[in-house]
This record gives structure tokens, sequence and C-alpha cells, in this order.
């Protein structure tokens, strides 16, 4: 009978095997190899959105959009690739007639290895089968191997024939790329596997913290890159509640609810301080969320624990609720909240930073600006921070400010985190427990970067140096020769 632990080390062992060739690729080669997914993706959209339409609940042009996003991903992080950044190449010439002599270095990244995918469960497209981590980890020249998100199991395996089919036509192994299918013991069997040298997870704090404790318990620890989500605190600043009040309340309010809360940018805590602009924005968006409509959730498990997490948060004597959808709900249909709670009973438990995943959002109501800087002092480490506030709030709320931009990854101004826009400027991870590094990106061409490692070479002759890193230049990559970005060949 075949084991989790069987089938893993099948799949590792392949997975090795394969990327012996895969790595050998130049940048150009496997731009070419991620151009015929992205394309191949398209091609099948309308087989692939009904499938997800029936796994997910989500709308169709939620999943179309994230379809195309998904192709743009495979593109753009290829595109970075091929240029070398991605490569970060750095080249220091020697002389042999300086006395003492100065040798001659030259460093580039080069893949990890073997790396496990852990697909997200509010994103069948983006962040799953063929999402960022696979993109990134491809582009770096690393096998992929995906554990399948069990709640859209039939787009999962769709996306991956297709990926297959499009690894075959480069007559390339065919474990450069798997995806097998599996309970708990199958994700444990394959973090602990030697073979595998990283991997790549969107979930939530729970699942990404036991696969970070598998992966550094292993007698050789590997990195686990695990975004694990956040509340995304919103700071209301007293003058722009006042005179924006009601433009505030409509983009909180499409972005608490929108997709049905599903999102990790999600702004979960508004805080603010009592005021008369406090009141005015309270009136403007009770009525917004009263006429949301509540929305199917992604499948049961997370209707389950939308609604756990939202009854702790809204049982405790502390917490009341502000507004809520006066729609009826039916079957995994989630009801719109907004609750309130003081900045006292905030501070005085902690568990109210917990993330409620779904249409609900808590709004943290504070005396006075030193009581805001404390809510914001004792929060905990965040993919994003925002602030509304005019040029005058903001002159005003300096060290405020500064409090914030330690929190988090990404600090928005006048705007709602949901909508992360795929850039190498963005920055998608955020301190501990956000993100297991917040060094890196899970957003982004800049995510390659965390299935590589730099390798310096010494003293080696021009002609044994990977292509990469030879004087002509034969790739035609950008790269720091002497701390300056070039691309011609060197004299």
């Amino acid at each position: 009978m075949e084991t989790a632990s069987n089938s893993v080390n099948l799949a590792l062992e392949k997975s090795q095997e394969a990327f012996s060739a895969y790595r050998k690729l130049s940048p150009t080669q496997r731009k070419d190899i991620l151009y015929a997914i992205a394309d191949a993706l398209e091609d099948a959209a309308n087989s692939l959105v009904s499938i997800a339409q029936k796994e997910t609940h989500l709308p169709k042009p939620r999943l179309e959009g994230e379809l195309k996003r998904t192709s743009y991903q495979l593109r753009t992080y290829s595109n970075f690739l091929a240029s070398g950044l991605a490569l970060d190449i750095r080249i220091n010439p020697g002389s042999t007639t300086n006395e003492p002599p100065i040798p001659a270095l030259a460093k580039m990244n080069v893949a990890l290895g073997p790396v496990a995918v852990f697909g997200s469960g509010n994103f069948p497209f983006a962040y799953s089968t063929a999402g960022g981590d696979t993109a990134c980890a491809l582009a770096a020249g690393c096998t992929v191997i995906v554990k399948a998100h069990p709640a859209h199991i039939e787009t999962g395996r769709a996306v991956s024939e297709i990926i297959r089919k499009c690894i075959s036509n480069f007559n390339l192994p065919d474990a450069t790329f798997q995806q097998i299918e599996g309970g708990f013991d199958t994700g444990e069997a394959l973090v602990k596997h030697p073979l595998l040298k990283a991997v790549g997870f969107t979930g939530s704090l729970k699942g990404g913290r036991q696969l970070f404790d598998w992966g550094n318990s292993r007698e050789i620890p590997i990195p686990v890159f695990a975004e694990m989500g956040s509340v995304n605190p919103v700071f209301l600043l007293p003058e722009s509640l006042s005179k924006e009040f009601y433009g505030i309340a409509e983009k909180l309010s499409v972005s608490i609810m929108q997709d049905a809360g599903q999102f990790c940018t999600k702004p979960g805590i508004l805080v603010a301080i009592a005021s008369e602009g406090l009141e005015k924005f309270k009136k403007a968006i009770i009525p917004l969320i009263q006429k949301g409509v509540p929305q199917k959730m992604l499948h049961e498990g997370i209707f389950e624990n939308f609604e756990r997490n939202k009854s702790n948060a809204l049982t405790q004597r502390g917490v009341g609720r502000l507004s809520y959808s006066q729609t009826d709900v039916s079957e995994l249909e989630a009801e719109i909240i907004m609750a309130e709670t003081s900045a006292t009973f905030f501070l005085s438990h902690p568990d109210l930073q917990d993330e409620v995943f779904g249409p609900y959002s808590l709004l943290v109501v504070c005396q006075n600006e030193k009581e805001m800087k404390l809510v914001a002092r004792n929060l905990e480490g965040q993919l994003t921070t925002s602030v509304f506030g005019t040029s005058i709030d903001l002159n005003t709320a300096a060290s405020l400010l500064d409090i914030l931009k330690e929190k988090c990854g990404r600090t928005i101004l006048n705007g709602v985190p949901t909508g992360v826009r795929v850039a190498t400027s963005m920055q998608h991870g955020g301190p501990y427990p956000a993100c297991t590094d917040s060094r890196f990106s899970s957003v982004g061409a800049d995510g390659i970067r965390r299935f590589m490692r730099p390798v310096c070479f010494q003293n080696w002759p021009d002609e044994l140096l990977p292509p990469e890193l030879q004087k002509a230049n034969p790739l035609k990559l950008w790269r720091l020769v002497d701390e300056i970005w070039v691309k011609p060949d060197i004299k």
C-alpha cells in the first residue's frame, strides 16, 4: 500500500532529477516556458473559470480577472528574470599588477532546488497551482511540487495538466512541475523531506506556522516563506473624518464586503478618536453595511472559521455590533458585521487582533491621540497599515506614522489595502505574524529571490564562468560592474 511518505519520496526524487536539467536553462529559455504557460491558461480561460466557479462560489468577473492576473504574473516575472535583474549579478574585475593582487570577483543568484508550494484557498488561480509562488520558483530555476488545496481540487488538476503539457513541449522532464494531493500527513512528509529546499505558502497563521516549525525542525533547516494573513488596521485621523466622512465610509465598506471579505488585505480594524467627525462617519457607514448583500463563502471550512472567530469577538462584553447586513442569509452566506469597542478594552484583550477572515471589521474608539498611538504600538506585524488624513492631520501625526511604518510591509495613504498591484515596487509581506520573513515579497518579481541564493566565483578564468558572468555578456543581462549597472561587455 502506498503511503503519503512513499508518494512524496518518489515525487521529490523525480523533482531532484529534473532540477539537474532545468537549472541549466538560460533565463531566456525559462522565460519562453513561462510565457507558454501564460498563453495556455488564457486559451483555456472559459473552461477554467467555469470549473472554479462551481468549486469556490466566486463570481465569474472576479475569477476572469484573477486568471488574467495569473498570466500577467507569469509574463512579468519571466521578463524580470530575462533582464538579469533577478540574478543580481555583481562583477568586480581583479588586478594582478597590484601588490598584493586584487582578486577577481563575480557573484550571481542561483536556484535553491526543489520547492514545495502550498496553494491558497481564496485564490484558485493567482496564489495556487500556477500562482505567484510557482511562477517565482520556476523563474528562479527551481522545480516545483504543488500541494493542491482541497477547496478547489478540480481547478488545480485542470491548471496542473496545462502546465505539464507546456513543460513536455519543451522536452523537459515531466517532474519539472508536479502536483500532489493529500492531507496533513502529506504536507508534513513534503516539508520534512531532505531533498526539498524551500516552501512557499499563502494561508492561515496556524497553517503557516506549522510549516515553518516543520521546516526548522529538520536536520538541515529550509526557508519557509509563509504569508499568513493580517487585520490591516486603518487609522482615521480627525480632520479627514470631519471633511471626508462619507467618502471614507464608502471606500471602507466596499473593501470590507468585497468577495465576502475573503482577502488577506481586508481592513479588519478601524481606529479613530471620539469626535463629531467620527459620529458622522458611523452614521454614514451603518446604512452602507446594512445594505450589503451577503455572499457565499469559499467553502464550509472557511465559513465555519468565520462564524467561530466572529462569535469569539462579538460575545466579549466590551464589543458591540455597530452595524450588520439586513438581508437574510442562506447556506454558507456570511453575515456582514461592523463591530465597535473602546481602545481600553481592545488593549486589554489582545485576541481582538486575531484575524476574522470574512466580512467583519472592528472599530476601535480612542479618547485622544495618546490612546491612538498606544493602540498602534500594541499592534502585531501586519501586511498593511492605512491612514486617512489631510495634510494638517499628517503634519501633526508624525510619531503615529513612524509607529505604523514599523508594523507593516506596505503603508497606504487615503486608500484601502485591498487590491495588490503586481509590480516590483510592491511589498506583500510584513513583520511576524503576517509573514515568516518580512525581507521578502510574495507579490511582484522580487519574489523570485526567495528561491535563489548567491554564489561568488573568485579568480575563475572567464571561459569557466557561467555565461551570465562572462566578460562578453552573451545573454545581454543587466549586471553591476564595479558598482555601476551596465549591459555592455567587459573589456
